[in-house]
C-alpha cells in the first residue's frame, strides 16, 4: 500500500486483486490531522472506491485510487460557497 502526505492528510492507496476474477479493485484510506503525533485520526476508513470499475492491472487500480484520494482531500479544503 502506497502512502503519501498531502498537507495535513495522509493517504494510503492500493490495488487489490479481486478473488475469482482477472480484475483489480482500487482501495483508499485517509487519515486527518491529530493533536497527538503518535495517533492517526482516520477520516475515511479503508474501503474500495470506484466500485463499478474492474481494473486490468494493479498499477491501474493504484493510480485510480490515488487520484480519488487526492480529489477527496482537495474537496475537503475547498471553501463552501456563501
Amino acid at each position: 500500500m502506497a502512502t503519501e502526505q498531502i498537507g495535513d492528510y495522509e493517504i494510503s492507496y492500493t490495488g487489490v486483486h479481486v478473488p475469482e476474477s482477472d480484475g483489480w479493485a482500487a482501495w483508499v484510506e485517509i487519515y486527518g490531522p491529530s493533536p497527538n503525533p503518535m495517533h492517526r485520526q482516520p477520516v475515511f476508513p479503508s474501503q474500495q472506491v470506484a466500485v463499478e470499475t474492474s481494473f486490468g492491472t494493479e498499477q491501474e487500480a493504484e493510480q485510480a485510487a490515488r487520484k480519488i484520494a487526492v480529489d477527496m482531500v482537495e474537496q475537503r479544503h475547498r471553501p463552501t460557497p456563501a
